[in-house]
């Protein structure tokens, strides 16, 4: 390759939420001691086994995503920069449970939400959601030409993001998503052009009960 740059797609670690609400934006959602333990895990497995070196490193602007964010950064001397492209995608059903069979799904007044599963019609359409992620990575990847960067944010964005870089179609469910908490979704590039990706779960497997999305 002529110049190779990895972007590294950082999801966060796991939130303390004792009332397993779908959180998405909501300020105040931090991260659980398993999750701080999570970040650990991604930071040196980042620092330790990344083919490149990392000289880049950005959140979303939320508060878990930059609590995840610090380690590796500290690890390597590197400030957090911040984003808002990578953000958690924009939910209607915030600071509301959400799992099959119970919470706001029972509700018939919130059945109206489900109406367009392709778009999505209960929160930011999937092709917004990709444009900005891309906008965001191709950003950190010109800032660290010939390098590695790093990335932090959310399930659905990243999620979002891989199934447009790999062609496939934006409308899926949601618990077939590769992409657990504090996970690496790896993107290389030859120059500007995308070449592939790879995938990894440093922090282990997310349990089967973690909520969707958050």
């Amino acid at each position: 390759m002529a110049e190779k740059t990895v972007v590294h797609l950082l999801r966060h670690g796991e939130v303390f939420n004792p009332e397993k609400v779908l959180y998405g934006r909501l300020p105040g959602y931090r991260l659980s001691e398993t999750g701080e333990a999570m970040a650990l895990a991604a930071a040196e497995w980042l620092a330790d086994s990344a083919d490149s070196p990392i000289t880049h490193v950005v959140s979303s602007p939320l508060e878990r995503a930059q609590q995840t964010a610090a380690p590796i950064a500290g690890k390597l001397d590197l400030p957090v920069e911040v984003d808002d492209r990578l953000i958690e995608a924009g939910n209607a059903f915030e600071g509301l449970r959400v799992g099959v069979g119970d919470g706001a799904l029972r509700s018939p007044q919130h059945w109206w939400k489900l109406r367009n599963p392709f778009r999505p019609s209960w929160g930011e359409p999937y092709v917004e959601i990709a444009a900005r992620m891309l906008a965001a990575v191709e950003t950190a990847r010109d800032a660290a030409r010939g390098a590695a960067a790093v990335c932090v944010s959310h399930q659905l964005p990243i999620w979002t993001l891989r199934l447009h870089l790999e062609g496939r179609r934006y409308t899926h469910d949601p618990r077939r998503r590769e992409c657990g908490l504090a996970s690496v979704t790896s993107l290389t590039y030859d120059g500007d052009r995308f070449v592939g990706l790879s995938y990894a779960e440093p922090a282990g497997a997310t349990p089967p009960d973690a909520v969707p999305g958050a």
